[in-house]
């Protein structure tokens, strides 16, 4: 017979793992399946989404390169001025908001959809156009700042219920990352003096690098017990203020993609889970996501010189972004 103290000292840790097992649980648990199985057939217009990615990616990793106020300026002036370019053939209204870091002008970019019945409630998509030190930045952040322009021309003559603000973010990479001149809290907090109804922020951050290699995708500790070690997915992020916002963007994406997904909201102290744009509007209050393919979890290329074009999947990336133009109209919609 097991006495008083040692019964009650099981029944504490019982207590204690069954807790821990519901956080966990409210933590990662997502509606609908992540789809398995073979990809199907690209269809006609993801190749043509595969082959506009591949050269806007091309163009900014490559063709302009290194890109950020530190290391290479006239390369992120350039950068801008391309995403300028591209969106105004789309169509666009370009609206640019400058200001100075170190005595040089830098500037978000913005286009609108307007929305076709609630126009002052905001959907926010954006991707961060600099790239890390002297790197090209491929992934990150090519990919993002492509899927953007995508996006962009997809979307152009869309009627989404709210207004869907299409935005290019300046500054997002150390040093400058969570300080006064990261490009998306410069922006973030415009919003919020403006009182701008932001209904939701989508993060588009490191998209287009993918594994079939058991063992090729890696997670901050103890993370890894719950996802898969294959790096082949596409990730939803929050934080736990947004967790509403993930459940809704990896339930849209699952209804609209044939493509591996998971998805976690946790606490923003978790590595990881702050490491880009959705942290500038969390400091606002603001619900915000990532969607990334995990960054230096599974790309070893992250934040180094051979972070080039070649190295991305432009099919499978072309699958997401296809997924992500529905998830986002879906997202827009009225309740």
């Amino acid at each position: 017979m097991l006495n008083s103290p040692v019964k009650r000292i099981i029944f504490m840790l019982l207590i204690v793992m069954v807790v821990c097992v519901v956080v966990i649980a409210w933590f990662t648990m997502m509606p609908r399946r992540s789809y398995t199985g073979d990809l199907k057939p690209m269809s006609q217009d993801e190749a043509k989404i595969r082959d506009d990615l591949k050269g806007y990616v091309t163009h900014l990793a490559e063709t302009i390169g290194r890109r950020n106020v530190d290391y290479a300026y006239d390369g992120l002036k350039s950068a801008a001025g391309f995403i300028e370019t591209t969106l105004r053939s789309q169509g666009y209204d370009v609206h640019s908001y400058e200001f100075v870091v170190d005595g040089n002008p830098v500037r978000n970019l913005e286009v609108q959809i307007q929305g076709a019945k609630t126009a002052d409630k905001n959907l926010i998509v954006g991707a961060h156009y600099d790239a890390f030190g002297e790197t090209p930045g491929a992934d990150d952040n090519a990919s993002g700042v492509a899927a953007l322009l995508e996006l962009a021309g997809s979307l152009k003559n869309s009627k989404p219920d709210r207004t869907i603000r299409l935005v290019f973010f300046v500054n997002e990479e150390p040093p400058d990352f969570q300080t006064d001149k990261m490009g998306s809290l410069v922006y973030a907090r415009q919003l919020h003096d403006q009182k701008v109804n932001v209904t939701g922020m989508i993060s588009l951050e490191t998209i287009g690098y993918y594994s079939d290699v058991e063992g090729s995708q890696q997670y901050p500790a103890g993370m890894g017990i719950l996802y898969p070690y294959t790096g082949n997915f596409i990730g939803f992020v929050g934080n736990i203020g947004s967790r509403s916002l993930v459940r809704r963007a990896i339930k849209a994406f699952r209804e609209s993609a044939d493509f591996p997904s998971e998805g976690v909201a946790a606490p923003s102290g978790l590595t990881g889970i702050g490491w880009s744009d959705q942290w500038a509007f969390w400091q606002q209050g603001y619900k915000a996501i990532m969607v990334t393919d995990t960054a230096p979890f599974r790309n070893h290329n992250y934040h180094q010189p051979s972070d080039t074009p070649e190295k991305l999947d432009y099919d499978r990336t072309a699958r997401v972004v296809a997924g992500l133009q529905k998830t986002v109209l879906k997202l827009a919609e009225n309740d």
